[in-house]
């Protein structure tokens, strides 16, 4: 008998898909090709959307019970985990300016070779020794993409590691702070309580790092006033790869959950290669085809092992 998918889950994917690859595109546009070269501000903006939108979603819309902080030491938590995702974003943001989002996908989807480190060297966690060797090709085919990436960029290429690296950081953190159930916070209320902390921390680096931002936002506004919707638009989207993560975890399974996340990094980047028009050189999509196969080996190790 065949599976039917329901309309609903196939417009949550298709969502997910859009405005994941939707705001990473915009991002490139706004920060390279656009010429708003102030990723921390962009990254506060974005903060300020999720803060306000979490609120709405949870509060207002109720769309998912809220969930209260219990104690000082479970905010702090909190607090910790916001400072190293404002971190991973801004690197990540910097990064676009400088690099082709192709080769920015590339080197994210070594994630799996970082969380393996840390995992290792901050709770002793360790895995089989096929698992370990799955890394191999994802390592290998980074370093493959970028020997022949023509538009690389080091600066660029160290700012998108250091993101990948701070974003790993950041899982393996939450699973040791937030471990005990009392204290653990759905995707969606522990966003509600990051993003103000987040804001709080990106102002002051905004301030002091990007001077005179706000004035030149507002002056550049003046002059063309579609700044504002690309900010507006580009902010709320950021928003929703938030909430619609949290919508296809609710409704598909892991293992789709996994396939989808695979697909959806080759889809960025066939996307940001037609929109874009950078150059790509073969064996630098056989280097992003190498660390694409190891990602999915990784996660079928992992689900075996299980």
């Amino acid at each position: 008998m065949k599976t039917v998918i329901p309309w609903t889950t196939i417009w949550i994917v298709f969502s997910w898909y859009s405005s994941n690859i939707g705001v990473l595109l915009l991002n490139k546009y706004l920060l390279s090709n656009y010429g708003f070269k102030y990723p921390i501000f962009l990254t506060m903006c974005h903060m300020l959307a999720c803060s306000f939108l979490s609120y709405v979603a949870i509060a207002w819309l109720k769309l998912v019970p809220i969930q209260t902080i219990g104690s000082k030491k479970q905010f702090l938590k909190i607090a910790c985990l916001s400072l190293v995702f404002s971190f991973s974003v801004v690197l990540g943001n910097v990064s676009l300016r400088y690099l082709p989002v192709s080769f920015n996908q590339a080197i994210g989807a070594t994630t799996p070779f970082f969380t393996a480190v840390f995992a290792y060297v901050m709770s002793k966690k360790k895995e089989s020794l096929v698992t370990y060797m799955t890394l191999i090709p994802v390592v290998a085919g980074v370093i493959i993409a970028s020997g022949a990436e023509p538009s690389f960029h080091l600066f660029g290429f160290l700012m998108c590691v250091s993101a990948t690296a701070s974003r790993a950081f950041k899982s393996v953190l939450q699973a040791i702070l937030l471990s005990s159930e009392e204290e653990k916070l759905n995707s969606m209320n522990l966003l509600m309580y990051m993003a103000p902390i987040a804001v709080v921390i990106l102002l002051p680096a905004t301030l002091l790092m990007e001077r005179n931002v706000m004035a030149l936002t507002v002056a550049l506004a003046r002059k063309d006033t579609k700044i504002v919707y690309y900010l507006l638009f580009n902010s709320c989207l950021a928003y929703f790869v938030n909430l619609t993560n949290f919508l296809v975890t609710k409704h598909t399974s892991a293992l789709t959950l996994q396939v989808l996340g695979n697909a959806k990094g080759a889809v960025a980047v066939v996307v940001s290669i037609l929109i874009f028009r950078n150059p790509v050189s073969l064996v630098g999509m056989l280097g992003y085809s190498l660390t694409v196969i190891g990602v999915v080996l990784y996660s079928e190790s992992k689900k075996g092992n299980k």
